[in-house]
């Protein structure tokens, strides 16, 4: 059985950092492709970012690109998500994935960010 358990988030002000963590039980989290969602109220869930299973590839939305780096650790089972320079629009519930072939099988249950003035 895969548990992803969520971490890290929190209110902060336009311009800050954060940084997630998804600490994974049940299976290497560096040996499969792994990302992060969000789902803002009102807002369907969309992707943020991922990385594959060798931990060169990453890939990143528009929209946090240059902000946000994706990153594991394979010794704590855990992966990060660090979030600079954060915007009012990055309000949301942070989720980590992990994939099964082409499918995005196992979730976390979120944890929130708050962007605020």
């Amino acid at each position: 059985q895969v548990q992803l358990v969520e971490s890290g988030g929190g209110l902060v002000q336009p311009g800050e950092s954060l940084t997630l963590s998804c600490a994974a039980s049940g299976r290497n989290i560096r040996l499969v492709a792994a990302g992060w969602f969000r789902q803002a109220p009102g807002r369907e869930r969309e992707f943020v970012a991922s990385i594959d299973s060798t931990g060169y590839r990453r890939t990143y939305a528009d929209s946090v690109r240059g902000r946000f780096t994706i990153s594991g650790d394979n010794a704590k089972n855990t992966m990060y998500l660090q979030m600079n320079s954060l915007k009012l629009d990055d309000t949301a519930v942070y989720y980590c994935a992990q994939k099964i072939g082409n499918t995005w099988a196992y979730w976390g249950q979120g944890t929130q960010v708050n962007v605020s003035d």
